[in-house]
């Protein structure tokens, strides 16, 4: 059975539609040095080289996740090696070391000290979606990702060329394995100016990683991976919440053999027998179950035995993602957004992560504040554990109550981060993620937090942002031969969705007619269910007031599924999927 690795952020955000979230997620080669400093401080567009951007269609061709996707790469085994496009090395860059005394005063300074400071920085991925478009601001920000999206066409990613047989099991892995390979070595060093220690930052990682960037010489400018491990667990958010005043959906937490001892736990904590239970750990909705009665419970307990589980009143919400960053002068709060999931349009799995929306009206302005005060009540009580940093938020608005609800903590970042980095507060002063870089500098600086907060609060409601998932929803294992190319796509004059031209990013997308496709999965590859093939960026609503994907999506859906081939695997055994990475 031949079978590979997901993306890095699908799966790397979670999602479900009772009273559950989801962890993060839910995915290259050309490199070049970033352009000279200019005059302005406003973002600089990224451009193709002439004989890129003279490509005008996709010339669909034969050829080859998070752990949990594309939010990060539940992964599968590797065909075999392939070719990259890579150029030469970059040439080296001129040595400016961080900070030297200096203070940032304001936001102007901040945003001239990223757009000028070419320390390097790496985000390391199965792909470069979750934070694709940051070095838009950020000039020392590049990529290493294991699969190539744009074909060699990006100047700021790079793949190693060779990469032999593996069998992944998590993201985790994708990114050690990276690290250690040594085309990525030999890249990192050629970019590294003598006496510096780069800075690496990734969605996925372990105590394994943090011994790998030790010996190399690296900065892994994260949370440590143990403090990552503990507030992972969904049972230890809940009592760290609780101990800060954040409410979550009524529940208990207990071990569960059987229906009864089910039945004996919610009655005692009147949560009634229309439940949702969840696990420690999990990824995309794979580990929370919805259970009404005995036999539902008897169909998913071999699961639940033996292990603590969280058991909650199930409660009529929408769920809304938010992301934030936790710095030594507070927690700065990013957009509220809905979640796209559970559609068997996009993906296999009941209450499972697909996508982010965000809109003016994604919440009331009521229900907008007290979502923000319960991230950022949560965010001061994690700095409390010793957290630093960048970390995402489902949140359960009950529509019934208006109530919110703490629905799960996900420390690190998200599916959700391509979003919140192209909003109108991003642009304002710079993307959510910058602060996390700003707290790792080195760099004396002054926030006021306040401020920034209600700024963005107001901002966020007037800005329009989408993003899907879409994965392989067939039980089949298959070949791919075809693939629709990373760029931008529209609706011609006949309302088709097609291909405009390669792009490397989706900042540039101006309205609901223009989408941003990222290829995941390309020929020569293999989908199986469950795989993220892709993920589509757009301006405007995927879903409708009654809760479904709108005709649009759908169809922009049925486009891009059309543009592949695929040949089934002949004899093919079932799939086998390894056990969930926690975190994904």
């Amino acid at each position: 059975m031949v079978r590979k690795a997901a993306s890095n952020g699908a799966d790397s955000q979670q999602g479900t539609t009772a009273a559950t979230a989801s962890p993060r997620t839910r995915k290259a080669v050309a490199t070049a040095v970033p352009p000279e400093p200019t005059p302005t401080l406003e973002p600089v567009a990224p451009t193709l080289e002439p004989t890129v951007a003279a490509v005008v269609a996709p010339d669909v061709k034969t050829g080859p996740a998070k752990t949990s996707g594309v939010r990060g790469a539940l992964t599968k085994r590797i065909p075999a090696p392939r070719r990259s496009r890579t150029s030469k090395p970059a040439p080296r860059i001129r040595n400016r070391s961080k900070g030297d005394g200096r203070h940032l005063n304001n936001m102007s300074e901040i945003r001239h000290f990223f757009r000028t400071d070419e320390s390097p920085i790496f985000f390391v991925g199965a792909s470069a979606f979750n934070l694709l478009g940051l070095d838009r601001w950020v000039r020392g920000f590049s990529y290493i990702t294991y699969y190539d999206s744009w074909e060699g066409t990006h100047p700021r990613v790079f793949t190693p060329a060779d990469k032999p047989y593996i069998e992944f099991q998590s993201g985790e892995e994708i990114n050690n394995w990276l690290l250690t390979n040594h085309e990525v070595r030999a890249h990192i060093e050629h970019r590294t100016p003598a006496g510096v220690h780069p800075k690496i930052v990734m969605v996925f990682f372990n105590e394994e990683t943090e011994h790998i960037c030790q010996e190399l010489g690296y900065e892994l400018i994260l949370p440590p991976a143990a403090l990552r491990e503990r507030l992972d667990s969904k049972m230890e958010t809940t009592r760290i919440a609780t101990s800060a005043g954040v409410d979550s959906v009524p529940n208990v937490m207990t071990t569960v053999d059987s229906w009864a001892d089910v039945v004996k736990a919610t009655k005692a904590a009147k949560l009634g027998t229309d439940l949702v239970i969840q696990t420690a750990y999990g990824d995309s909705g794979k580990t929370t179950y919805f259970v009404t009665s005995e036999e539902e419970f008897d169909a998913v307990a071999e699961n639940l035995r033996g292990e603590e589980v969280k058991i909650m009143k199930r409660i009529n919400n929408r769920p809304i993602a938010v992301e934030a960053v936790i710095t030594h002068h507070g927690t700065i709060v990013g957009p509220c957004m809905t979640e796209i999931t559970g559609h068997k349009a996009l993906t296999p799995y009941r209450g499972g992560w697909a996508g982010n929306e965000m809109y003016p009206d994604v919440l009331a302005e009521k229900a907008r504040h007290a979502t923000t005060e319960l991230v950022r009540k949560l965010g001061d009580r994690l700095a409390k554990e010793g957290y630093r940093g960048f970390f995402e938020v489902d949140v359960l608005l009950d529509t019934d109550t208006d109530e919110v609800y703490l629905g799960e903590l996900n420390p690190r970042i998200s599916g959700a981060s391509a979003i919140t980095n192209v909003t109108a507060g991003a642009y304002a002063d710079v993307p959510l993620f910058v602060f996390h870089l700003l707290e790792y500098s080195g760099v004396e600086f002054t926030l006021d937090v306040d401020e920034i907060n209600a700024r963005w609060e107001e901002l966020a409601s007037e800005d329009e942002w989408s993003h899907m998932v879409i994965k392989h929803t067939d039980k089949t294992v298959e070949h791919i031969d075809a693939a629709p190319t990373t760029g931008l796509y529209v609706l011609d004059g006949q309302g088709r969705f097609v291909f405009a031209h390669r792009e490397l990013d989706w900042h540039l997308v101006n309205n609901e007619s223009e989408a941003f496709y990222l290829r995941i999965y390309g020929p020569g590859d293999y989908r199986w269910k469950g795989a993220d093939l892709g993920i589509l960026v757009t301006k405007g609503r995927l879903q409708g007031s009654h809760g479904g994907l709108t005709i649009h999506a759908r169809h922009l859906i049925e486009s891009i599924r059309s543009m592949y081939r695929a040949t089934p695997l002949p004899d093919s055994e079932p799939v086998k999927w390894p056990a969930p990475a926690k975190g994904n």
